[in-house]
């Protein structure tokens, strides 16, 4: 059976999570109560959804990247509603920054992985993997506390840059199969590691 592309749906879910949480750490915007239903339902279900579909596609890649990351915005949904308090005072006044330091030390050094695979997608992909490993770059060291200010910076505007670059992607992925041909250009894989 012939199924679609699942890839749109899961950049459009990226896309809309980042630019939104972007939004909030440059603050144009303020607070999170309106990032958290974003992130759950864009940021995690379309992701999950993605990943599912991948899946059933053979698509080992892209089922780990978009469940990785949607499983990532749950834990993130998560962590700002102890923050603001939702589950009581007593988890709100326990928050210990550091602990999602090694939970972004982590998400990096998988994104880094990834983004060796990324090469052999599309030129889009790859570039969104390396804005997602500078994201990823500038919340470990702000969550450790080490030059915090200029490594929030570098998150926030990574962010910013993939919601920007996820939305070119999902469009690509959209009106070059509803076309049948090359619509909106995604870039030659780089073939470094594949013969």
């Amino acid at each position: 059976m012939v199924t679609a592309d699942p890839g749109a749906i899961g950049l459009f879910g990226l896309a809309i999570v980042t630019l939104v949480a972007s939004s909030q750490k440059l603050e144009i915007t303020s607070g999170l109560s309106y990032v958290i239903p974003w992130a759950v339902f864009l940021g995690a279900f379309a992701q999950l959804f993605a990943s599912i579909q991948d899946a059933k596609h053979n698509n080992t890649f892209g089922m780990t990247a978009f469940a990785a990351y949607a499983f990532f915005w749950f834990g993130m949904a998560g962590s700002w509603l102890i923050k603001l308090g939702v589950f009581g005072t007593a988890l709100a006044e326990a928050v210990d920054p550091k602990q999602l330091g090694f939970v972004f030390l982590g998400y990096l050094v998988f994104t880094l992985f990834m983004t060796l695979g990324a090469t052999e997608a599309n030129k889009v992909l790859l570039l969104i993997f390396a804005l997602i490993d500078l994201l990823f770059l500038g919340l470990t060291f702000d969550s450790f506390g080490i030059a915090a200010e200029a490594f929030h910076k570098l998150a926030a505007i990574s962010e910013l840059c993939i919601g920007i670059v996820s939305l070119y992607g999902c469009g690509a992925s959209v009106l070059n199969a509803h076309f049948g041909r090359v619509f909106l250009p995604m870039g030659a894989p780089l073939r470094i590691f594949k013969k």
